[in-house]
């Protein structure tokens, strides 16, 4: 058990059964009236997240996940399957579990697999992810202006902007928090 007082931006605590990950928090101390913690969590079971407020007094049990490397073999349907790079074991999540995820998923790729006490919760992607236009229109010469983007589709299925210059079947990198164009490849 750990105090509110004591807790950290990335934590993973149970609060009334679930599993959350504290994404940001914020101390408040009223002129009048008792200290209280105000914590924005990210469920990770569901993926929902919710603003909670607690008193300083409460104790929260900490959560100890576990995470594991492993690499993205291959989908089936709504299936996607990823091997320990150790053990050569192999397991299977299903696209409720990856969520939009599975849009920075490429064959081969790394990505950390979140476990609690056996159950697995879901992945961890890496910030950016090379990826392969698919689907553009060709620039319009003489369209100059600044930060200029258009539409393009990525070999996972993504619509996202990128600037006129991106060709058909050039590789970028996009960040896979937002999912927006960060570079040429």
């Amino acid at each position: 058990m750990i105090s509110v007082n004591d807790i950290k931006t990335g934590m993973t605590v149970i609060i009334e059964g679930s599993i959350y990950q504290i994404i940001e928090f914020l101390h408040v101390k009223p002129g009048k009236g008792a200290a209280f913690m105000k914590m924005k969590l990210k469920n990770l079971r569901t993926g929902t997240t919710l603003e909670k407020t607690l008193s300083t007094s409460v104790k929260l049990e900490k959560a100890n996940i576990s995470k594991m490397n492993m690499q993205y073999l291959y989908s089936t349907g709504d299936t996607y399957y990823f091997m320990n790079m150790e053990t050569y074991e192999q397991v299977e999540l299903t696209s409720d579990q990856i969520g939009d995820d599975k849009y920075y998923l490429i064959e081969n790729c790394v990505v950390e697999v979140v476990f609690y006490e056996g159950e697995l919760l879901g992945l961890v992607l890496p910030e950016k992810v090379e990826v392969t236009i698919v689907e553009t229109e060709p620039a319009v010469k003489g369209n100059t202006t600044n930060n200029a983007l258009k539409d393009a589709k990525i070999e996972t299925g993504l619509n996202i902007r990128v600037p006129l210059f991106i060709e058909q079947g050039e590789k970028v990198l996009v960040t896979t928090k937002d999912g927006k164009y960060s570079s040429r490849a």
